[in-house]
């Protein structure tokens, strides 16, 4: 069997604990991106938790969490053929389901637990669960998940996401990683 062909874009996930600035990071981050391709170079934004919802990827609600019970089995076969094809923003709070080959690049957003605290109660959350995700960033949990799921040099990356400057700083400097990665495919005549 011949190996699949090189993706012409990275893959990239966009993780950390809820509230932290997944969603607003990747759609900036691929807005940003669509704006600079070239014709050959199409970018999409996956949110991950709408999928599960939209495209019926779970076994179920529960109720306690107010959640949906994602099947991960369902959630991979929905997305290989876009990671296959490359230039793919994911967004979700976990990041041990995917496959180490599938990803070129893991950011993993932290922010401050007091704020953090503010934008879950903002959205309404539950105070269980409020807690149970303030927590978790206290203990970096996201951060230590893609570090033992990623074990490759430089493809975990932590950042700072407690305001618009951090999530500037933060889109700009992706930006200039995804030109490092291009410009390093050319080179190998990809």
């Amino acid at each position: 069997m011949s190996s699949p062909p090189a993706r012409r874009l990275p893959n990239i996930l966009i993780t950390g604990t809820p509230g932290t600035g997944k969603t607003t990071h990747a759609q900036s981050l691929h807005a940003s991106l669509s704006a600079a391709a070239s014709v050959e170079q199409e970018w999409t934004h996956v949110n991950v938790g709408d999928w599960v919802k939209d495209k019926g990827l779970h076994e179920g609600w529960d109720e306690e969490w107010e959640s949906w019970i994602v099947d991960d089995d369902k959630v991979l076969d929905a997305l290989e053929p876009l990671v296959d094809k490359g230039g793919l923003i994911l967004d979700w709070h976990s990041s041990e389901i995917f496959p180490e080959a599938w990803l070129d690049l893991i950011l993993v957003l932290r922010c401050d637990h007091t704020k953090l605290w503010e934008r879950l109660e903002a959205r309404n959350y539950p105070l269980h669960k409020i807690q149970e995700n303030n927590e978790s960033e206290i203990f970096g949990t996201c951060l230590s998940e893609a570090l033992e799921a990623f074990p490759g040099e430089g493809a975990v990356v932590e950042l700072v996401s407690e305001d618009v400057g951090d999530m500037e700083g933060n889109l700009e400097r992706v930006e200039q990683w995804v030109a490092r990665w291009l410009e390093e495919r050319r080179g190998e005549g990809q």
